[in-house]
């Protein structure tokens, strides 16, 4: 077996190669950035390790060799699903590595929105020194916690949440009843935005789910709400955004993800005195990566050597 793996931004790739050293499967590596990027260094290659490279009916028209392909992370957007079951690929992913991080990194953010922490940070370092200086605050516990999209992480945010606020609601219509913690109270989307006064978006990018929250949801938030996302930057209608943040209805958001990444960083989203921004860093912990990197690099491994990678996405035996 031959893989390629299409592009990283880890320091090094010594645990991928470990394992598959010991397993016997030749490696190839590259950054790939492009469609014609990763069919150029496809070549011969069964399977693809992907981070961020578009994987798309081109690629799979070009390389028909390729047989499966594993992806870095929960979310599967830069490889096309449809086009991979079409031509009869696995595709895998590593969908529960880093779930108590995304959701404690969402409630970090949440918590630092509702209680000015980085606003109050930027106020000292500016020369202002006064309780007030970010303006009024209300009480965390009398609030209402709403998380859409309520999979590992979301159901995860809930529990590390409810502590915290008075109510949580959520909203997915992909869970049945059955699936909803008994402290969670199920609302609709629109329900989620009308009620909820900090809101933190769980939900993966799909056709559904792109430019989700847009200016029609975004008015039906209760003036002062907040919002939080760590999922998919996609998920957002920047500008809308933007536009409630300006017009008050949105007291400020928390971003952990963007449409574009790295962003431009004179842009209004990076400039903005109400938006507190991480670098797609929830996921993040030494041991979330490592876990990461281990369980997308064995999909191929499992693939090969007992016919199914152990996360599914795609199953190409129909």
């Amino acid at each position: 077996m031959k893989i390629l793996i299409t592009d990283y931004d880890f320091p090094n790739l010594e645990l991928e190669h470990a394992l598959y050293r010991a397993a016997g499967v030749e490696v190839v590596t590259a950054q790939c950035r492009t469609e014609e990027d990763v069919i150029a260094a496809a070549a011969g290659c069964d399977g693809l390790l992907v981070q961020y490279a578009p994987v798309t009916a081109r690629v799979f028209a070009a390389c028909p060799h390729l047989r499966i392909v594993s992806r870095y992370g929960a979310g599967y957007d830069t490889i096309n699903i449809a086009d991979a079951r079409q031509h009869g690929v696995w595709v895998a992913n590593s969908p529960d590595y880093g779930v108590g991080e995304v959701a404690t990194h969402a409630l970090a953010m949440t918590l630092s929105l509702l209680r000015h922490i980085a606003f109050y940070d930027r106020d000292v370092k500016n020369g202002q020194w006064h309780f007030s200086s970010a303006g009024p605050m209300r009480r965390v516990s009398d609030m209402t916690l709403g998380i859409l999209g309520l999979g590992r992480i979301g159901k995860r945010m809930a529990h590390v949440g409810r502590n915290s606020f008075s109510r949580v609601i959520a909203s997915d219509p992909y869970i049945i009843d059955g699936d909803f913690p008994a402290y969670v109270e199920r609302v609709t989307k629109e329900e989620l935005f009308e009620q909820a006064d900090a809101i933190s978006l769980h939900v993966p990018l799909t056709d559904e789910t792109r430019n989700m929250v847009d200016r029609t949801l975004l008015n039906r938030l209760k003036p002062g709400s907040v919002l939080v996302n760590t999922a998919r930057g996609g998920l957002i209608v920047i500008d809308d955004l933007l536009a409630a943040l300006d017009s008050g209805r949105l007291e400020s958001a928390a971003l952990d993800v963007l449409p574009m990444e790295p962003p431009e960083y004179a842009s209004r989203v990076v400039q903005h005195q109400r938006i507190v921004l991480s670098p797609h860093a929830a996921f993040y912990s030494t041991v979330a990566e490592k876990e990461l990197r281990r369980k997308a690099a064995q999909n191929l491994i499992d693939w090969e050597q007992r016919g199914r990678p152990t996360y599914v996405v795609v199953d190409a035996n129909g």
